[in-house]
């Protein structure tokens, strides 16, 4: 019987997961926990399995040498920067995600933490509890009016997050690795060089993948740039931005405020720089989560790795190059 196994997972049960396998004539099994992400314990528990279904699971090319029989790895979420796609395909084995899951609550999330440091909310709710009722304390507020919102990545979710800005009144410019300066986007948007988008904008939000050419494309350099009032948001990648140096700007002034969901290393260490900077509002990567939008993702990427695992094409595949060997397998 085809096996497949739920590794290092973003979940508190994998019922539904476990349910939709044995649903399909397919055997499940499951494995979690601190440490489960490493590529040893990959390869100690997947030993004979045909798909996985992970959420941080380091798949590498040492994975796969010892995995031959792996057909597919379907990834709870769109980025796949955990695992080694080149390696993947040439064995054959299909990297499955979600590309447009949760398109709508991240954006929603994102446009929160905007208007949150914008408008000081937290430091206002810190001292409302302490006892002191006085937001001149927390003068300049922002707001939205006048304001220019820089789009940074613009798939699903950054042209949500565009729609949204601009619906409450932002005038939005984005940057794309695939769109040239001096085009617009479908709804109008110009699209900017970045060195541009980052001298114009008073809100900068971070929405495009890691790659190794989108590592720290925010950095203490490119930093120098933007007016010293500007917010920066990221709800995509931690290593998208350089939080240290995010952190420094806002220590010394440089830039005004930073919602941030995402970060490098997560936990995120209590002592990381970005931590004790001012005006910053941190969420430990939350902005995917809803319940509605965990449902819509549980379902997709289980039936991705069914699809692989019974010899039919997925939904979504990053590398469909691989798929005729891993449906043959």
């Amino acid at each position: 019987m085809a096996t497949i196994v739920m590794a290092d997972f973003d979940f508190d049960d994998c019922d539904f997961e476990r349910a939709a396998v044995e649903a399909a004539g397919i055997r499940f099994a499951s494995f979690n926990g601190k440490g489960a992400r490493t590529p040893g314990d990959i390869i100690e528990h997947l030993h004979g399995a045909d798909g996985a279904i992970t959420s941080y699971g380091r798949f590498t090319a040492e994975v796969f040498e010892a995995l031959p029989n792996l057909k597919v790895i379907s990834k709870t979420g769109t980025g796949v920067d955990n695992i080694d796609v080149v390696a993947a395909t040439e064995a054959g084995c299909a990297v499955c995600n979600v590309p447009d899951y949760g398109t709508e609550v991240v954006s929603d999330h994102t446009i929160a933490l905007a208007l949150a440091c914008l408008r000081r909310i937290n430091e206002i709710d810190a001292d409302m509890r302490a006892g002191v009722w006085d937001f001149h304390r927390h003068r300049p507020l922002g707001q939205v009016r006048g304001r220019t919102f820089g789009v940074v990545g613009y798939g699903n979710i950054g042209r949500a997050t565009a729609r949204k800005a601009a619906g409450l009144g932002f005038s939005v410019v984005a940057w794309d690795r695939k769109h040239a300066p001096g085009t617009t986007t479908a709804e109008g948007f110009p699209y900017l060089a970045l060195e541009d988008l980052l001298r114009e904008v008073d809100v900068v939000s971070f929405h495009t993948a890691l790659v190794p050419e989108t590592r720290h494309l925010l950095n203490a350099e490119n930093i120098g740039l933007m007016k010293n009032d500007a917010v920066v948001v990221n709800t995509s990648r931690g290593a998208v931005i350089d939080n240290d140096a995010v952190a420094a700007a806002l220590c010394t002034g440089k830039l005004w405020g930073a919602g941030i969901d995402v970060f490098e290393t997560e936990p995120v260490s209590p002592n990381a720089p970005i931590m004790g900077a001012p005006r910053t509002v941190l969420t430990s990567h939350a902005a995917y989560w809803s319940e509605e939008s965990a449902a819509e993702l549980r379902l997709r990427c289980t039936q991705n790795a069914i699809d692989v695992v019974l010899g039919r094409n997925p939904e979504a595949c990053v590398n469909p190059e691989a798929l005729p060997r891993a449906l043959a397998k």
